[in-house]
């Protein structure tokens, strides 16, 4: 049997009236197989964080064998099934026999993480990533309109990625629009302390949003070394 890996988690709600983050993991007994999701409710509001919570619910809870894609519609049911308005973006990542096997929509976002270097495997589903693929001009409004979401996206819309290295870093953009890269992988560097670290340090640096990460450590690495460097 595979031996699962070893992560840690944090959220902080920050100057926001509510936490709408929402973080969660699942392994099913007897196997090695294991799913991380983390979703960011749109808006500061209940209902947003209720939206959060039950697709990270959903999302954790689909089978290893059917495919991250599968968690995010299985979390678009799930958010849908319940009626009302409240909404998220959602990163979701399942292990698979390569690594992992990641789906997203919106902003959450999934990175590689060797232990020595970070590289984001995700793209933002934004109106200022769609001007930029399209080489137009981008307003930091754009940063914050998501082109895609749990309760909208269609199948086809649904990001995908595959991370081999074996460690993992999934963020809230309450973090990695605060921080950035190089300071990210400063702090990765700290063993266990990483993903706290990483909240404590975007909200004292002015963070507006609500901050939550999921560190999944890679295997064998040794965290002591100073040998970081950021990917492109």
């Amino acid at each position: 049997m595979r031996e699962l890996p070893h992560w840690h988690t944090a959220s902080a709600q920050g100057p926001r009236e509510h936490n709408a983050d929402a973080v969660g993991a699942y392994a099913a007994a007897g196997g090695g197989g294991i799913v991380f999701a983390l979703a960011d409710g749109v808006g500061d509001h209940p209902n947003a964080a209720f939206a959060a919570r039950t697709a990270v619910s959903a999302a954790v809870r689909t089978p290893v064998g059917h495919g991250a894609v599968a968690a995010v519609l299985a979390a678009q049911r799930a958010v849908l099934g319940f009626g009302g308005t409240g909404d998220c973006v959602l990163v979701v990542a399942m292990r698979t026999d390569e690594g992992y096997g990641i789906a997203w929509v919106g902003d959450a976002r999934a990175y590689a993480w060797d232990g020595y270097t970070v590289r984001q495997v995700t793209k933002d589903h934004t109106l200022a990533q769609y001007f930029r693929d399209h080489e137009q001009p981008v307003t930091p409004r754009m940063e914050h309109v998501v082109t895609t979401s749990v309760r909208t996206a269609g199948d086809h819309e649904i990001g995908t990625a595959t991370v081999t290295t074996g460690g993992l870093l999934l963020t809230s953009d309450g973090v990695h629009k605060t921080l950035s890269g190089p300071t990210m992988l400063d702090i990765l560097g700290m063993p266990d302390r990483a993903a706290t670290e990483l909240v404590r340090t975007a909200i004292s640096l002015g963070g507006s949003d609500n901050a939550t990460v999921i560190v999944v450590d890679p295997p064998g690495a040794d965290l002591t070394t100073e040998k970081f460097r950021v990917a492109a």
